[in-house]
């Protein structure tokens, strides 16, 4: 994969969701390295698990695949990605094109859905423009991805902690 050539890419991952889940976390994306691993947030460099472990006291930054798919039953929140399908180029955001979206009615419909956080401003903008009937329960945090390193871990904690907690 070169650097400045789109690739078509399917939604590797299914969503993490069941039907008491209530808070339901988007982010853009899978990264090329999350993509090569088979899960979500594995670039070793994004905060996303460790941001987790700290807020809810538990080490899910070390757990398994599965541990972690248990952990977001136990506290009914779903994951999943605003896009299912588009043309990237490597994992760069900006680059992304040709969007599918996700089935967010469905669901919404399906779960007890109060709270959708999105992992960044372009899972924030692409739900946005596609979802506005949402607006109301859309909130957008900061990237917990290694791009974002102006954000200090500190500050992404309280961010993120202030609306998975409340």
């Amino acid at each position: 994969m070169k650097k400045n050539e789109y690739t078509h890419v399917l939604q590797p991952f299914d969503i993490i969701c069941n039907k008491e889940s209530e808070i339901l976390i988007l982010g853009s994306f899978p990264s090329v390295k999350s993509r090569e691993v088979g899960f979500y947030y594995m670039n070793p460099n994004n905060r996303f698990w460790r941001i987790l472990s700290v807020i809810y006291g538990e080490n899910i930054e070390n757990a398994t695949k599965n541990e972690k798919i248990q952990f977001f039953y136990k506290n009914k929140i779903a994951l999943y990605d605003v896009i299912e399908e588009c043309d990237i180029i490597c994992s760069y955001d900006h680059s992304i094109k040709n969007v599918e979206y996700l089935k967010l009615e469905k669901i919404i419909k399906e779960t007890k859905i109060k709270k959708i956080l999105c992992n960044g401003t372009k899972a924030y903008n692409l739900l946005l423009k596609r979802f506005p009937s949402y607006k109301d329960i859309i909130f957008k945090l900061p990237s917990t991805s290694a791009a974002n390193a102006k954000m200090k871990e500190n500050d992404l904690i309280e961010k993120w902690g202030e609306k998975l907690l409340n």
